[in-house]
């Protein structure tokens, strides 16, 4: 019987994929592509084969880019490292990234085309006249100033009126900064401490980046990791997750408020989200009712195809190198939705990517 319904998912999910050679071959059929940065145009040092000339195809034929990216950095550093790797931040409609976002819903822009977090308006509003306070889980690179021109001041747990998880790589209160770099062991025991400490305060969290790792070796953790943490923490403090969840406000892909800023009026359905994450880039795009474009031999999926892959060899299963990679996909995107229950597409039924290719390549 268990073996029946794996063949049942996976027949269903082959239906709903196809598997495609280049860009090239789903262009026609889009207007609008929105462009995860890390794991598909680049991997944080230099842009992945062909990618560059895929984007000078794509603007030739009159196609609109956007980039949406889930860094917590505001737009003028992505701009600045866009050119620093060789692309030309001109060739794209729009550059959208959490980190930017994420500033301009802690400033109260109120501009933005999304319902405001009412949990932030109430602290905005009633410390009108008072300083607004910040604790901070930063990169460790310009944690001080990102707050500060949103218009708060870094402090203790003890005397913050929100956390801001943007890095996990520093813990900052304004006075003393704890770094991974000084020793694992005592950011970790630092970081468990203090979440202890808020959950008890329910302070609230707002997550500059809801991506739960980072695609390097390894897989190191993101800032959604600690979110997900945090929730864990407030959980034993309310009757209701409904409640703890409130108190954790998450930023960026697959949540829906950065794809108003990227599609704003315009049919979504004309659209594609091309991402190389299944729980941030696909779950968002196919929540925001876009197609989407699953990258697999980048990015953090990568490890789990080339295993899968191997697997398959090695069980003598097919040679066919084509049929092996579709199957290894296949395999990928089913484990991926058997673990609904602790992912972001939880309640959003199976996720099923629009096209698959192995790298954005024209």
């Amino acid at each position: 019987m268990m073996k029946n319904k794996s063949l049942d998912r996976q027949k269903n999910l082959q239906q709903t994929n196809k598997n495609c050679p280049g860009v090239k071959s789903i262009a026609e059929q889009h207007d609008t592509f929105l462009l995860d940065m890390w794991g598909v145009m680049h991997d944080g040092s230099r842009p992945y084969g062909g990618v560059l000339d895929t984007i000078k195809k794509m603007k030739d034929c009159g196609k609109r880019m956007i980039i949406l990216s889930n860094s917590s950095k505001r737009q003028v550093e992505s701009i600045a490292m866009l050119a620093k790797l060789g692309f030309d931040p001109d060739n794209f409609d729009q550059i959208i990234t959490s980190g930017e976002v994420s500033h301009r819903i802690l400033s109260g822009d109120t501009t933005l085309p999304f319902k405001q977090w009412h949990i932030l308006s109430k602290i905005l509003s009633t410390k009108k006249n008072c300083e607004l306070k910040a604790f901070v889980f930063g990169s460790g690179n310009g944690d001080e100033e990102y707050c500060r021109t949103a218009g708060w001041e870094l402090s203790s747990i003890n005397e913050a009126d929100i956390i801001i998880a943007r890095g996990t790589f520093t813990i900052n209160d304004g006075t003393t900064v704890v770094s991974k770099k000084d020793g694992e062991d005592l950011y970790f025991r630092h970081l468990q401490d203090t979440l202890k400490t808020a959950a008890l305060r329910q302070v609230p969290m707002i997550v500059c980046n809801p991506d739960k790792v980072r695609p390097d070796k390894g897989l190191p953790p993101m800032p959604g990791a600690i979110g997900d943490t945090y929730e864990s923490f407030l959980d034993h403090n309310f009757d209701s997750k409904k409640d703890s969840k409130d108190l954790v406000k998450r930023i960026g892909k697959p949540f829906l408020e950065v794809y108003a800023l990227a599609i704003g009026d315009t049919d979504p359905t004309n659209a594609v989200m091309v991402g190389d994450a299944l729980e941030t880039d696909i779950t968002g795009g196919e929540l925001a009712g876009c197609k989407t474009c699953w990258i697999v031999k980048d990015g953090i999926h990568s490890e789990a195809i080339e295993v899968a892959n191997d697997n398959q060899k090695n069980n003598g299963i097919n040679t066919d190198s084509l049929l092996l990679f579709e199957k290894s996909c296949l395999k990928v995107l089913e484990e991926f939705n058997e673990q609904k229950k602790v992912r972001y597409h939880l309640g959003h039924g199976v996720i099923k990517p629009s096209y698959i290719l192995p790298h954005f390549q024209w």
